[in-house]
């Protein structure tokens, strides 16, 4: 045998005995902790399908509510100085939006004492408020139980390791604990995302929320300082 020969055989052994680096894609992390780590995951999943649904949802649902012309007011404004409130209300009866109907309701008591319009635009205010928050508690649900479904993944999965330890004595080998230990890592992991996520939804939607209350008690004090004017 020729040296050279034998040179590139002993580099094909050792090539051969090197072990093989196995790549470890995101669905065998999920799919490596067992049926209890992967019902967990499935859990994690439907909550956070459902709390990108709530957020979109209640996005463009606030924006939309925001939107407003900014010659409304001033239109309101000419249409009541001028003694057409039928014109006034038809204005707020095409524009879709809760600053319109509070101040539809408004107009609606003119003649009233004031206190009594007052009073209307701020229960139709509530109604309007009640409306913008519809489903955003359940963001805040989700940001908290994420993380508490994530950790009762981690507790089912050290149960698992701590098993498999007390069964197999002293002889357990540690590819034997991979399932418990894929449980407890990757289910935490996962219930902090998903409570991250929902938690930036949350407060985001919430300050847009009030934004839109600002604009909204904004337009029903510039209404009733126009029917406060001296004629």
């Amino acid at each position: 045998m020729q040296p050279a020969d034998s040179l590139a055989t002993a580099q094909n052994a050792l090539l051969e005995d090197q072990p093989i680096e196995k790549t470890l894609s995101i669905w065998d992390l999920i799919t490596s902790g067992g049926i209890g780590g992967q019902l967990i995951m499935i859990t994690l999943a439907l909550l956070l399908f459902f709390a990108l649904y709530l957020y979109f949802e209640r996005l463009m649902a606030i924006n939309a509510a925001s939107k407003i012309d900014t010659n409304f007011m001033n239109n309101i404004k000419m249409n009541i100085t001028n003694g057409k409130i039928d014109a006034a209300k038809m204005l707020c009866a095409q524009t879709n939006s809760p600053v319109a109907r509070l101040t539809e309701k408004g107009i609606s008591r003119i003649g009233k004492p004031l206190e009594d319009i007052n009073t209307a635009i701020e229960n139709a205010g509530k109604l309007e408020i009640y409306k913008l928050e519809k489903n955003v508690s359940m963001l805040a649900t989700i940001s908290g139980a994420g993380p508490m479904i994530g950790f009762l993944g981690t507790v089912i999965g050290m149960i698992l390791a701590f098993h498999k330890m007390a069964s197999g004595g002293g002889q357990i080998e540690v590819g034997a604990l991979a399932e418990g230990i894929y449980t407890a890592m990757t289910t935490t992991v996962a219930g902090l995302v998903v409570g991250i996520i929902a938690f930036m939804g949350y407060n985001h939607l919430v300050v847009k929320t009030d934004k839109v209350v600002h604009q909204m008690e904004a337009n029903a004090t510039d209404f009733l300082d126009l029917l406060n004017e001296p004629s």
